[in-house]
């Protein structure tokens, strides 16, 4: 059996939005994983950057199930004695209100160059405006 690569020049990328208002954070970072890994697609192959753009709306208006709202702990070292440090969530949202999207969605690519690439095809917005409009991207229900 063959290694299947497909040309970058023949690969046709969309531009995709989700809005994340009113549904939960890990739901909508497994939808836009998939549309960044490129399953969605009939030529999907595991090891190329096949996937296409991803608009993320409202990235601050998410919902936690349960109390992770104010359980759930973001944490960090500055590789000094003493630097380990811990954020809950609603620290983090007021803080800097598409971290926890992203840090999600970046937990579900793979590890490596080709999961930073496609992390770049990534947007995220804490509100309802992005400059993407010209794209005409396509509106995604979860």
């Amino acid at each position: 059996m063959k290694t299947i690569f497909v040309k970058p020049l023949t690969m046709e990328k969309k531009w995709y939005i989700i809005d994340a208002e009113g549904k939960e954070l890990g739901h909508v970072a497994v939808a836009a994983a998939r549309i960044l890994r490129g399953k969605n697609k009939p030529e999907y192959v595991p090891h190329q950057n096949m996937g296409d753009y991803v608009i993320i709306i409202n990235a601050k208006k998410a919902k936690m199930s349960g109390k992770k709202f104010e359980d759930k702990m973001y944490y960090r070292h500055s590789n000094f004695p003493g630097g380990f440090r811990a954020t809950n969530y609603s620290d983090m949202l007021d803080r800097t209100p598409c971290f926890p999207m992203e840090h999600a969605l970046k937990g579900m690519l793979p590890r490596g160059p080709l999961g930073r690439s496609l992390f770049t095809n990534a947007k995220v917005y804490a509100g309802a405006d992005h400059p993407h409009m010209a794209q005409a991207p396509i509106a995604v229900e979860l």
